[in-house]
């Protein structure tokens, strides 16, 4: 056989291979029931890139895989029923294994950087027994050193110290955990999930761990969204921080956080840790429901239970949101909200830190103004908080963004709360951030509409 032959042969069995690809994805797909518009999209990048295109599925497309390396689902232990009132979140959520809400003696909204920061060495001061962190970015910038000194002198005081760190999220202090050296020495335990290059199999870079949970003594908990570094958080107030939200928990729904935390530790370290109060949790009139959301989920509880709020709103729908990239169902949830006269409000950054997430996010503001929606667009340097009102009865707060990879990707968790009291301090809070924003999407060219709606293809993947 001449060189040429062997060259003919040799492309035509390329050809024949990366069609097979595509048919097997596509067989994938559909095995998996993926929506139409995912599906679409995806066919749509096997056309123009097959080869690649096949190749990033492998990576980025996958999310509930069932292998021997997956973290298993968490098992949700449902607890007996306190929540008296109505509510078809709660009842959805309930549906599906995820406990009732508990009642819990203290909620505090943290809706200011510098007193976040406070209630955190506060809590980390005071700990006696144990401190376990769970978070998506922790920087060694002067919040992120300070912050690790404070653990090391816990540690070494003989307080129990767990630093659970995604591996993508603080890529800077996985490619430096000498940086760990002392706080390792003195006792306590910093694992990273996911780790790039640590069980290859294991690491699919698509799936992170975008949850934030800080327990403190199994009696506390922080959480919300800020991150551990000076952008979120710090000891000085800073124009240049991000807008963002925490809260503080003291009761029933400590319990919660830590199941998440200890499947999450377990699944990095393969350390079963147990659950240890010092006293039994105070009972309080602060309902809250912790909902756990990701690949370690069987369902997409936390999607269905947005959609349900969506839809069963007889008042208002406001969200706050960095990343605003809904599908078609929570699109059309939003446009028959408003329909029904419902006041439905969308707080969002003028701006984001990524061009494509502004072009692709574009067309579904737009579509929403189109309808009456109200869009704020936050002239702060960068609004990271998430946060969604339900009428009067209920919020949630979290780490949840209304984007596909938020509701379908990460692993998260969102905090309902079924407390009058807390819904209008998030109102409250909300209020201000409409004050401090500017009314409506500003005109744009037809090639950036064009564009704009192009990117509406690759919004699923984003």
């Amino acid at each position: 056989m001449t060189l040429d032959a062997t060259n003919i042969v040799l492309y035509y069995a390329l050809v024949f291979l990366g069609q097979l690809l595509i048919v097997l994805v596509f067989t994938h797909m559909i095995y998996k029931k993926r929506t139409p518009a995912g599906i679409a999209a995806w066919l749509l990048f096997m056309v123009l890139v097959p080869y690649v295109a096949v190749l990033l599925y492998m990576v980025f497309g996958l999310r509930k895989r069932e292998n021997r390396y997956k973290k298993k689902p968490m098992t949700l232990r449902k607890r007996v029923k306190r929540f008296r009132e109505k509510n078809p979140i709660h009842d959805v959520l309930r549906s599906y294994g995820v406990a009732d809400a508990t009642e819990n003696i203290r909620f505090e909204l943290l809706d200011d950087s510098k007193r976040a920061y406070e209630r955190f060495l506060s809590c980390a001061r005071n700990a006696k027994k144990s401190i376990y962190v769970s978070v998506y970015i922790f920087k060694y910038d002067d919040v992120g050193e300070a912050i690790l000194k404070e653990l090391t002198q816990k540690a070494k005081e003989g307080v129990e110290i767990k630093l659970l760190l995604d591996s993508l999220g603080s890529i800077e202090l996985y490619f430096t955990q000498r940086r760990f050296k002392a706080l390792k020495k003195a006792g306590a335990r910093v694992e990273f999930f996911m780790p790039i290059f640590k069980m290859p199999f294991r690491n699919y870079v698509n799936l992170r761990n975008h949850r934030k949970i800080y327990i403190f003594d199994d009696e506390t908990v922080i959480g919300g969204g800020m991150n551990v570094s000076n952008e979120y958080f710090g000891a000085n107030a800073s124009e240049k921080r991000f807008e963002d939200l925490m809260f503080l928990v003291e009761g029933g729904a400590t319990e919660l956080y830590f199941e998440i935390f200890a499947s999450d530790w377990f699944y990095a370290s393969e350390e079963k840790i147990s659950f240890a109060p010092s006293s039994p949790a105070k009972r309080g009139d602060a309902y809250l429901q912790v909902v756990p959301s990701g690949p370690d989920m069987d369902k997409d509880v936390l999607y269905e239970a947005l959609l349900c709020g969506i839809y069963g709103a007889t008042k208002r729908v406001w969200i706050v949101t960095p990343y605003f990239i809904p599908d078609d169902s929570i699109t059309q949830a939003l446009c028959i909200a408003k329909r029904k006269g419902l006041d439905v409000k969308l707080i969002t950054p003028k701006e984001t830190k990524h061009a494509t997430v502004n072009i692709a996010r574009g067309s579904y503001m737009r579509e929403l103004e189109e309808e009456g929606v109200e869009v704020a667009l936050y002239d702060g340097l960068t609004l990271h908080a998430k946060a969604i009102l339900f009428d009067d009865t209920s919020a949630m707060l979290g780490s949840v963004n209304v984007d596909n990879r938020s509701l379908f990707l990460n692993y998260e968790v969102a905090t309902f709360v079924y407390s009058s009291k807390t819904i209008l301090e998030v109102e409250s809070w909300m209020g201000g951030l409409l004050r401090n924003s500017s009314k409506g999407m500003p005109p744009i060219s037809k090639p950036r509409a064009i564009l704009e709606n192009l990117m509406r293809i690759a919004a699923p993947q984003l």
